[in-house]
């Protein structure tokens, strides 16, 4: 059994607006990156993590989009870390691996988390990234460069990351007993010594995080439509 833990308690703080609800090809920007799970015959259940404020508001996103997976819309913490371990003590007992998604990224395929399952299932953990191509330069607080960071072996993260249930369990539960926040995942089992491989990322999957992210996600689903036909 394999549980989804889709992670949509953010603030939406650098977008100006609620991100998860946006328009995005007539449906709210969460309700595609639900869809990817509820399609996928590799996932079981369905966990969402939201505010609390915005519990009501998916409860019916939920049951407009008729998604049959999500067992539990549940309200999340202050930090991404407190959401993932509320979600992680909503997921069924009997679930063997968990992947875990941002509801902020609407372009995730059932091809994706399929791919990163089978990894993580030979692995114990899995994460889908892409290789930084670009320039990269450290900067001070006031935007001027300090020195160049060598990008040879450096990875984007994203998600979905999936790993063995036992795994990310015992990775959450140290972090909540030290009180240590973590912006993914694949940070809290790499505290327990884990090894994590990365799944390297063949299509579009950007996070919804500025207002033109919207633009190009929009650009991403006619062209997957066009390619259908």
């Amino acid at each position: 059994m394999t549980s989804a833990i889709i992670v949509a308690a953010g603030s939406s703080r650098r977008m100006g607006f609620d991100k998860l609800t946006a328009p995005l090809a007539g449906k709210p920007v969460i309700a595609h990156s639900l869809a990817a799970f509820e399609k996928s015959r590799d996932i079981t259940e369905i966990v969402i993590v939201t505010r609390e404020d915005r519990v009501e508001e998916m409860t019916k996103l939920v049951k407009h989009e008729k998604f049959k997976k999500v067992a539990k819309i549940i309200a999340g913490g202050a930090e991404r870390y407190q959401s993932v371990w509320e979600g992680l003590r909503a997921v069924s007992a009997t679930s063997e691996f968990v992947a875990i998604h941002d509801g902020a990224r609407p372009l995730v395929t059932t091809e994706m988390i399929r791919k990163c399952l089978a990894l993580a299932k030979k692995t114990g953990a899995a994460c889908l990234a892409s290789p930084i191509p670009e320039t990269v330069k450290r900067a001070d607080g006031n935007g001027i460069v300090k020195e160049s960071v060598e990008r040879t072996g450096l990875w984007a993260m994203q998600t979905p990351q999936v790993f063995s249930a036992a795994v990310i369990v015992q990775a959450y539960a140290a972090l909540i007993a030290a009180h240590e926040p973590v912006t993914d995942e694949v940070s809290a089992v790499q505290r327990l010594g884990k090894p994590i491989t990365l799944l390297r990322s063949e299509d579009w999957n950007l996070k919804i995080t500025f207002p033109h992210d919207i633009q190009m996600a929009q650009q991403v689903l006619k062209v997957r439509a066009r390619k259908k036909r």
